[in-house]
């Protein structure tokens, strides 16, 4: 079983692939046939984290809250570029822009995930416990697939830290 953090980065080499595709071909049927699952994946891998990835990462990591906050923020970005680009004709220029700044806020919150958190977690989360939790992300990516039953509105990045902090046993005494 795959561990749950070379499962992120496998989908960070799909968006990486995706976007690049969406450079080579200028046809809106083309693009949209690029465009519309990749979207899609964007979303459904931001929600799969955000239900299974952070809140391991805030019972195990070192710097686990601000590096959630910030991901948090990035998947709000990242959000928004998908929607915006949802408004536009496929290939026009406000659907290239939008593009544009739904791939540059995506670039920059692989970087920073596969430099903090990833390693973060990594050092800190035992195999069996990756493992575990990549069944879970793929389970969860699996009965989600099409992307349509998620929540993909923003999250306020404190309230959703605060959320999740709840949920986490308190050591007793």
């Amino acid at each position: 079983m795959a561990d749950i953090t070379q499962l992120i980065l496998d989908d960070h080499e799909t968006f990486r692939r995706e976007f690049a595709a969406l450079d080579d071909t200028s046809e809106p049927e083309q693009l949209g046939e690029i465009w519309e699952p990749l979207a899609a994946l964007l979303d459904l891998h931001a929600v799969a984290e955000e239900e299974i990835f952070y809140p391991a990462l805030l019972r195990r990591g070192d710097d686990a809250e601000d590096e959630t906050l910030d991901a948090i923020g990035d998947h709000n970005e990242i959000r928004d570029g998908v929607r915006e680009a949802a408004l536009h004709p496929i290939g026009s220029s406000p659907w290239w822009a939008a593009v544009r700044k739904t791939r540059q806020a995506n670039s920059e919150h692989m970087a920073e995930e596969e430099d903090d958190a990833l390693a973060d977690f990594r050092r800190n989360a035992s195999q069996h416990v990756r493992e575990d939790l990549g069944r879970r992300f793929l389970e969860f990516k699996t009965s989600h697939a099409d992307a349509s039953n998620i929540d993909t509105s923003d999250k306020d990045p404190q309230e959703y830290l605060i959320k999740v902090q709840e949920q986490i046993p308190r050591p007793p005494g």
